[in-house]
């Protein structure tokens, strides 16, 4: 287990693979609203950013968005307009920055499941 920092891990549950790809950012919510991480997923569905390794993480509250309609969208899958699960916020807190916080994820066009997992 790594100390400190916030990961995410997406797998997409349709195809049994990871959702590489998808655009995910991590906002601090502390009085202001505040970007500290964005990019699209890795081939093995994860955030490569410093903020892995801890990098600008505090106690506090962060949201981490994830954008799946998109993804299915880009990638060619039939997703309705509007889709069922498009933009997703989570919004979770960090009480003790010098523990590690990851965030596991299974997604379709149709549900998802996400938690604080072991990272």
């Amino acid at each position: 287990m790594m100390a400190g920092g916030i990961s995410i891990h997406v797998m997409d549950v349709v195809k049994g693979c990871p959702a590489e790809g998808m655009q995910v950012e991590i906002l601090a919510l502390d009085n202001l609203s505040k970007q500290i991480a964005a990019g699209k997923l890795t081939a093995q569905g994860t955030l490569d950013h410093p903020i892995v390794q801890g990098t600008g993480i505090t106690a506090g509250i962060y949201e981490a968005v994830f954008y799946i309609g998109d993804f299915y969208r880009q990638r060619g899958d039939a997703v309705p307009e509007p889709p069922f699960v498009d933009i997703v916020p989570f919004r979770f807190g960090v009480s003790d920055a010098a523990q590690h916080y990851h965030l596991p994820m299974k997604v379709s066009p149709w549900g998802l499941s996400l938690f604080r997992g072991g990272a």
